[in-house]
């Protein structure tokens, strides 16, 4: 068996809520399992989820990674693309261990950080986004700023990609991915989530992420030498 990889000693369960499935790993290593999630899953349906999926599994703390807004380690809003309950929802007490909650495109991103200023984009669902600025993990809700008549996320998004087709799509995300760059001015920019491998070419200055870096970051929110985070409590 690995070692974990969390710099510990520790074996993290890394858990990744998105708006289609439901992702979890270890971090000693493994296969990573999966279920469905989609617009009506509750917080007390994930946690179920993840019991039944890992009750083979043993593990000393949790990181949850949702599509949420989220400070000091609480989901302060109810995800737009998920069902109810997710705000005040106590997921150290369901789980029975140790656990930090962030947004999943800061923990995406904290996995994709290789140093500098780097802007996260995640192309699903919806529009993920977070800035790690040499270290310092700071989530954003970059998607729900305006662009053309909607916001970012009403085009870039999973519904956008529908209602506009793949060609129109990949140029709304080509404008919104370059505008938000030159706002921010990242040294470099990581595509993630699922709908990053549909664009037939990549914007100046971004380069694809690959999905698992999710895990990457769920690992290293436990790692006192991995780049800082959002303070938890």
């Amino acid at each position: 068996m690995e070692s974990p990889r969390d710099g510990t000693g520790r074996v993290v369960l890394g858990v990744d809520v998105g708006g289609q499935h439901v992702k979890v790993l270890r971090s000693n290593g493994g296969e990573r399992r999966r279920f469905e999630s989609g617009s009506g899953l509750t917080a007390q349906q994930m946690v179920d989820g993840v019991a039944a999926m890992t009750g083979d599994w043993s593990y000393d703390v949790v990181s949850i990674g949702v599509p949420a807004v989220v400070h000091d380690g609480r989901i302060v809003a109810e995800p737009v693309n998920l069902g109810e309950g997710w705000v005040g929802f106590d997921f150290e007490r369901a789980f029975g261990h140790p656990t930090k909650v962030v947004n999943d495109a800061a923990m995406q991103a904290l996995g994709s950080y290789e140093g500098g200023k780097m802007l996260f984009l995640g192309l699903g669902t919806g529009l993920g986004s977070a800035l790690v600025d040499h270290g310092r993990l700071e989530p954003m809700e970059l998607g729900h700023l305006p662009f053309r008549k909607g916001t970012y996320e009403d085009y870039v998004g999973e519904r956008g990609r529908h209602r506009l087709g793949h060609k129109k799509w990949e140029a709304a995300a080509h404008e919104a991915i370059e505008a938000l760059a030159a706002a921010l001015e990242p040294d470099y920019v990581i595509l993630g989530g699922g709908n990053a491998k549909k664009l037939h070419e990549l914007p100046p200055n971004a380069r694809l992420g690959a999905n698992t870096n999710a895990f990457v970051g769920a690992f290293r929110l436990w790692d006192e030498e991995a780049p800082e985070g959002p303070p938890h409590p």
